[in-house]
Formats: C-alpha cells, sequence, structure tokens
C-alpha cells in the first residue's frame, strides 16, 4: 500500500477528528513515506571494480565489473546505441537482453530483420557477447523466414565491441 492510499484512508476515517488533528496525522503519514524512501539509500557504491590499479599519472580501469546494471555497462550502452534505430520490444538491464521489434530498411521494404542481444558477463570482453537475427521476406503480401548471413551477426557483434571499447577509452581518459 502506497503512502497516497494511505493518506487518502485515513482521511476518509478522520471525520470526527479535528483539523489540526488531521494535519498531524498527514505529516505523520508524510514522515514514514519519507523515511521508507530515505531506507533506500543504504545502498552503497554500485560501481565495482576488481583489480584497480592506478599508475603515475594516470587511472586505469579494467573491464572487469565496470557496472551499475547486472551487466558491462560498456557492452549494454553500445548494444543500445547500436540498435537505436530500431523498435525496442524488450530491454532487461539485469538479465542483458535486448529484443528489437522487426525493423524494414526503407531502402528495401521486401525485408525486415529483428535482433537479439544478449550479454552474459560483467566483462567487457568479445565472448560476453551474443547477438542473434532473424530475417523475413516478403512473398505475394507474406512474410516468410529466410537465412541470415553470418557475416551480418559478425558485423553487428563487431560494431557493438568496438562502440563499448570506445565508450570505455573515454571514461578512462576523462
Amino acid at each position: 500500500m502506497t503512502t497516497g492510499s494511505v493518506e487518502f484512508n485515513l482521511a476518509g476515517r478522520m471525520g470526527r477528528f479535528g483539523r489540526g488533528t488531521r494535519l498531524v496525522l498527514r505529516a505523520g503519514v508524510a514522515a514514514v513515506g519519507v523515511l521508507a524512501l530515505g531506507a533506500c539509500g543504504h545502498i552503497h557504491n554500485p560501481i565495482h571494480i576488481k583489480h584497480h590499479r592506478v599508475r603515475p599519472g594516470r587511472m586505469s580501469l579494467p573491464p572487469t565489473n565496470v557496472t551499475t546494471i547486472g551487466v558491462n555497462s560498456f557492452l549494454w550502452r553500445a548494444s543500445l546505441d547500436v540498435l537505436s534505430f530500431m523498435p525496442l520490444v524488450q530491454t532487461d538491464s539485469n538479465g542483458g537482453v535486448i529484443v528489437t521489434d522487426w525493423y524494414v530498411n526503407p531502402s528495401s521494404p521486401n525485408e525486415r530483420m529483428k535482433i537479439t542481444v544478449t550479454i552474459l558477463d560483467k566483462d567487457l570482453r568479445s565472448d560476453a557477447l551474443r547477438v542473434a537475427a532473424s530475417r523475413q521476406v516478403n512473398q505475394g503480401g507474406a512474410w516468410v523466414d529466410a537465412p541470415v548471413k553470418a557475416a551480418t551477426v559478425q558485423q553487428l557483434e563487431d560494431v557493438i565491441l568496438t562502440k563499448a571499447r570506445d565508450l570505455r577509452r573515454g571514461t578512462i581518459q576523462q
């Protein structure tokens, strides 16, 4: 039950109380809500960095566990950036899954693609990323499954990994 609904229920039952009592009760309900929200602040620094080393004149962040979500944040952001032109059906940052809806390229309206990106680890590594693609072609007004070139999936993985590495480099240089 949320604070607002508690306040509403109390207000409905407070007909016999005076205005001052109602204000005190409302203030109490608001204080409980503030305390409940304040309890959420017990989370310590959500960024976990393992094997942190500082070299003279420069800071180095390793690719392990640099995350505020359930998966590597650089791979997550890069995947979202690369797939930003496609409509998204599902995004789960804790599970590391991004699923797009069917996308029809305006230059080839008889073909559509659907992409699923899965981030498997908190480390920024090439084997921490899996891309799956589905392709359909329009034949006589019906969409029919068609094979996807393996090079297409590999190129998409390479673009995401390159973007993730660029984002990581940008973080180190700041």
